[in-house]
């Protein structure tokens, strides 16, 4: 069983029995004997041995191996051997004594990652939903980014249009002169000067 899934079903298992000031420890890069670690406290003989049961049920119930249970005849602190982790229930006052958080609390495992994989585990089916969003998602962007492709060719084309289309009065040769008409009111003001140039009479 993956380890995440086995400290999600623990920490279930001493939560439905209300089990006080549950931790549990990553101990990898400690030991090679186990990777998990949990300790909790039961307030009496009797809820520490129904805390055990919890889990060992627990477990048991989705395919876990339960190496050994100790200490349930006296209940001040029951060991539940799960292979990869191992559970420690114990009542306050030997928990305070023999202080395990000190050997073993090096890295702590916080409960919301824990709590996330149980919820995955459970909801499996729905993982396998987001990729095909995923694909419909990539569908769409490829289309408008077709289209955005598509505008700045149209662009290119007129440019080169009118660029072809300015280019041309730039062939003719150089050399020639081209003869303009010349507009009315140009010859109008040519004639109007001899017209009005009145010839100067001699005095006498």
């Amino acid at each position: 069983m993956d380890i995440k899934k086995l400290q999600a079903l623990v920490i279930d298992a001493l939560e439905d029995v209300k089990a006080q000031d549950i931790k549990v420890f990553d101990t990898v890069h400690l030991t090679s004997l186990f990777d998990r670690i949990a300790i909790a406290s039961g307030t009496s003989n009797r809820q520490t041995k129904a805390l055990a049961a919890s889990v060992r049920d627990k477990v048991k119930e989705n395919g876990g191996a339960i190496l050994s249970v100790e200490g349930e005849n006296t209940g001040e602190w029951v060991l539940v051997d799960l292979g990869d982790m191992i559970v420690h229930i114990m009542q306050p006052a030997i928990r305070a004594y023999y202080r395990l958080e000190e050997i073993w609390g090096d890295k702590e495992v916080k409960f919301g990652a824990a709590k996330r994989v149980s919820q995955r585990t459970a909801s499996e089916p729905e993982d396998d939903e987001p990729p095909k969003k995923a694909a419909r998602h990539l569908t769409v962007t490829k289309t408008a980014d077709d289209g955005a492709t598509k505008k700045p060719a149209a662009k290119k084309t007129t440019t080169r249009t009118t660029a072809s289309k300015t280019a041309k009065p730039a062939k003719t040769p150089a050399g020639k002169t081209v003869k303009v008409a010349a507009t009315k009111t140009a010859s109008s003001a040519k004639k109007a000067p001899a017209k009005r140039a009145p010839a100067k009479k001699s005095a006498g």
